[in-house]
């Protein structure tokens, strides 16, 4: 049986209410670690643990010393202590944690899935840097910090450590890619990742290339409580014939924004005049204030994070919730929903899974476990009705395909 299991059930079906269930009805002597994307989800799942006592890593004054928050929780995991925290935190994992989970005989509960791969933000003049000070070398693909130089301090010590942690891959001679260590996942007693859609996820394609292998589950109501269990469900399917009848799509002249394959989409943003972008403004203004007379507390919108000022508007601005939230429910009062954009995994992740492993990840997939996890934060979550502006085509196409069954 794989140690690792991914559990691939709709929004609202109970994963993390079955983790908790689990956690409070395992033994004394199971440890836990749960990850979870956001701080204030990390007081969530300490105040639901009740059969066991759960830490959270913070900075703290040991002397005249400060402890900081990844220095606190490696000891935790020394102690054998239960742990909350979040995928920022974990992100960090080098030699020293594998070793202490290792020893520590730990079951991992990750609350969806992390950025496991990302494409290093790094300035073509502080490369050059790095390599001509002989700091940094290639090997085997691999980018390696000069050992008779790791103690020196520099600004570069982010780049240091990843490193130095053999998580730094050379890509197209001029990018840095970020890999979380895989072998981590492989040191748990066992692995929970509770999630929806996992097949369109960018760790489902790092977990091929890094042979790791996993067992799908579900979540049910089983006998009074939720549980994992590998048998089929037809929630999934009872649930969107619900949310068909509750999810308002709008269809109208605003749409004629979006018509085009790549509208909408991040280089769109970029290439486009200020009057094209001024036009998305206006025509979310007028969803808004007009067409749905929307409350500014009810109205939930969202675009590229560097492009929020040029959409943002009267009536709508503090509404703004990013393309990429998950796990949280901050936002469930939210009725009115306007999604200005056209989701597209990064290029160079695109790229890189596709010319160095022949991997190509579904776009559309991708795209549309986006738009569904970012719609499920707001009131449709608690079954109430919702309005939904989405100008691109492709994206609203998507939705309604996958509402349909």
């Amino acid at each position: 049986m794989e140690k690792v299991k991914v559990i691939d059930s709709i929004m609202g079906s109970g994963k993390t209410t079955a983790a908790i269930d689990m956690m409070n009805n395992s033994g004394t002597d199971e440890n836990f670690i749960f990850i979870t994307p956001y701080l204030d989800e990390v007081d969530r799942i300490k105040k639901s643990i009740s059969s066991k006592q759960i830490y959270e890593p913070k900075v703290k004054k040991k002397g005249d010393k400060t402890q900081y928050k990844f220095e606190s929780f490696h000891e935790l995991l020394s102690q054998n202590k239960n742990i909350v925290a979040t995928h920022n935190l974990f992100k960090n994992a080098n030699d020293e944690t594998k070793e202490l989970i290792l020893s520590g005989n730990y079951t991992l509960i990750l609350d969806e899935v992390m950025e496991v791969v990302e494409q290093l933000r790094v300035k073509k003049h502080d490369l050059t840097t790095l390599f001509e000070s002989k700091l940094i070398y290639v090997e085997d693909g691999f980018v390696k910090w000069n050992e008779e130089k790791k103690d020196y301090e520099t600004r570069y010590d982010d780049i240091r450590d990843m490193a130095l942690n053999n998580n730094l891959m050379y890509f197209k001679d001029n990018i840095l890619i970020w890999n979380f260590p895989a072998d981590i996942f492989k040191l748990f007693k066992e692995v929970y990742i509770l999630t929806y859609m996992f097949d369109a996820q960018i760790q489902r394609y790092y977990y091929d290339i890094n042979n790791i292998k996993y067992q799908r589950y579900v979540s049910e109501f089983i006998d009074g409580q939720y549980r994992f269990t590998k048998h089929n469900t037809e929630f999934e399917s009872i649930l969107k014939a619900q949310l068909r009848n509750k999810i308002k799509i709008y269809e109208g002249n605003l749409n004629t924004v979006g018509q085009l394959d790549y509208s909408l989409s991040s280089n769109w943003y970029k290439n486009k005049s200020p009057y094209t972008i001024k036009k998305v403004k206006n025509n979310v203004f007028n969803y808004f204030n007009n067409i749905v007379k929307s409350s500014s507390d009810e109205a939930m919108w969202t675009t590229y994070s560097e492009h929020k000022n040029k959409v943002k508007g009267n009536g709508y601005t503090k509404g703004f919730v990013s393309c990429n939230a998950r796990a949280t429910n901050d936002f469930k009062h939210k009725k009115h929903l306007v999604y200005t954009i056209n989701r597209y995994v990064n290029t160079v992740l695109y790229n890189y899974f596709k010319e160095k492993y022949q991997i190509t990840i579904d776009q559309d997939a991708f795209a549309l476990s986006e738009l569904v996890q970012w719609i499920w934060r707001s009131a449709i979550r608690d079954g109430e009705e919702i309005t939904l502006y989405i100008p691109s085509l492709r994206m609203r196409e998507l939705l309604i395909e996958w509402l349909n069954g």
